[in-house]
C-alpha cells in the first residue's frame, strides 16, 4: 500500500480593506495607541463589510490560482471558523457553491483559533486514507460581529480575515508530517461566548447583546502551556531538535505570547513570523494569513521544517510539523477581491458601538 502525504500546493488570503487603527479605537474606548501596543502588539485590525463566506471564497479563489488547480478538481473544502454566516447550512457550503463546486464534501470545523490546525490535520489524514486528491482548507472569521465594544479588554483584540491552502496528494514526503490537538476543558469558561447557541433566550429583552468571558491572564498561563507542550510533542515525534525548526507560525493573539512561546521552547523569536501588528487577533485566520504572507515575504525557503502552533477558546490547542517542498511562489494569480467598500472602520462599527453603550 502506497504511503500519501498532503503538499501544501497553493495558498491566499483576503483581508477586507476597512481599517480600524488604535487610534480610532481610542474616540469612544478609554485606550490609546501606547496603550494597545505596548500589552499587545497590535497596531490595526481589519472590519468586514461583508460575511464570512465571502472573504473565504476570496481567500480560496487566491489559493487555487496559486496551486494551478481549478474549482471542479477540489473533492474536500473545510471551513475553520466559529463566526460563520448561518449555522444551517453550514458556511462551506456557501463557499463551495460560489467556487461553483458541485459535489466536494464540505463541512464547518469550530475549534475556535486553533481551527486552522485541526483542519489542516483533519484534510491530511482524509487525503492519506485514500479517498480525496485535492482538498482545501480555509480559516475565516467575521469577529467583529460578536465584539462588545465597550470592553476594552476584548474590542481592541480582534480584527476579520480569511486565509486558505490548497492541499495535493503526493507520494513525496512533504506537507503536515505530525500534529499534536488537544483541549483543556477545565478552562472552556476563561475564554467564551456563553449565550450564543441553543443556551440563548430567544425572547429575551436584551437578544442580540451577549457576555464574552475573557479572563487575560489565566488565558495567557494556559495558553503557553497548552502550545508548548503540544509543539514539543510533535518536535519529537518528528525527531527535530529545535535549532531543525525553520521556521515558526503562530497564532497571533498577543506578541507577550509569541515572544514567550519561543524562549520556554528554546527556540529564536527571530524564526517566529509575526504580523499580529497588522490584522490583530483573526482567530482561525490568524495562521494561514501568516503562513502565507510568510511565503510572500520569502520568510520560507524550499524543503523548510516550519512548525504550526496555536490555542483558542475551548480551551483548545494544537501544534504542526510542516515539511516544506520545493515550491515557495505561486503557479499562478487571481484577480478575486471582494465588493467595493464605501464605509470606513468606524462607520462600519457606528451602529454597533452605539447598541453595546446602550444595552438594555
Amino acid at each position: 500500500m502506497k504511503n500519501f502525504y498532503a503538499e501544501i500546493t497553493g495558498w491566499g488570503k483576503c483581508l477586507p480593506p476597512a481599517t480600524l487603527s488604535n487610534e480610532d479605537l481610542s474616540t469612544f474606548l478609554d485606550t490609546s495607541d501606547e496603550w494597545i501596543r505596548t500589552r499587545t502588539g497590535i497596531e490595526n485590525r481589519r472590519i468586514s463589510h461583508v460575511n464570512t463566506s465571502d472573504m473565504a471564497t476570496v481567500a480560496a479563489q487566491h489559493a487555487l490560482a496559486c496551486a494551478g488547480k481549478s474549482a471542479d478538481e477540489i473533492d474536500l473544502i473545510i471551513l475553520a471558523t466559529c463566526s460563520p454566516d448561518s449555522l444551517i447550512p453550514n458556511a462551506a457550503s456557501k463557499v463551495a457553491q460560489n467556487l461553483g463546486i458541485a459535489a466536494a464534501a464540505a463541512f464547518d470545523l469550530n475549534a475556535a483559533c486553533t481551527g486552522f490546525v485541526y483542519g489542516l490535520e483533519t484534510a491530511t489524514r482524509l487525503i492519506q486514507a485514500g479517498n480525496y486528491r485535492n482538498a482545501i482548507v480555509i480559516g475565516a472569521e467575521r469577529l467583529s460581529f460578536f465584539i462588545d465594544w465597550t470592553m476594552r479588554d476584548t474590542a481592541v483584540l480582534f480584527g476579520d480575515g480569511a486565509g486558505a491552502v490548497v492541499l495535493t496528494r503526493t507520494e513525496e514526503q512533504v506537507g503536515l508530517q505530525n500534529a499534536q490537538l488537544g483541549c483543556d476543558s477545565a478552562g472552556r469558561d476563561i475564554l467564551a461566548v456563553p449565550k450564543f447557541g441553543t443556551c440563548m433566550d430567544r425572547f429575551a429583552a436584551d437578544n442580540g447583546h451577549w457576555d464574552f468571558n475573557f479572563v487575560g491572564k489565566e488565558i495567557f498561563k494556559r495558553a503557553v502551556k497548552g502550545m508548548g507542550a503540544a509543539a514539543q510533542n510533535v518536535l519529537a515525534r518528528s525527531e527535530l531538535s529545535t535549532d531543525d525548526v525553520d521556521v515558526v507560525i503562530p497564532h497571533q493573539a498577543n506578541i507577550r505570547i509569541i515572544q514567550t512561546l519561543c524562549d520556554l521552547s528554546g527556540i529564536s523569536q527571530d524564526k517566529a513570523f509575526v504580523n499580529i501588528q497588522k490584522y490583530g487577533n483573526t482567530s482561525a485566520a490568524t495562521v494561514p494569513i501568516a503562513l502565507c504572507e510568510s511565503l510572500e515575504q520569502g520568510f520560507v525557503k524550499p524543503g523548510d521544517n516550519l512548525l504550526l502552533a496555536a490555542f483558542g477558546a475551548g480551551l483548545t490547542w494544537g501544534a504542526s510539523h510542516l515539511k516544506w517542498g520545493e515550491r515557495v511562489t505561486p503557479l499562478g494569480k487571481s484577480d478575486a477581491q471582494l465588493p467595493e467598500c464605501e464605509l470606513s472602520a468606524l462607520e462600519l462599527v457606528k451602529d454597533a458601538v452605539e447598541h453595546c453603550k446602550n444595552r438594555p
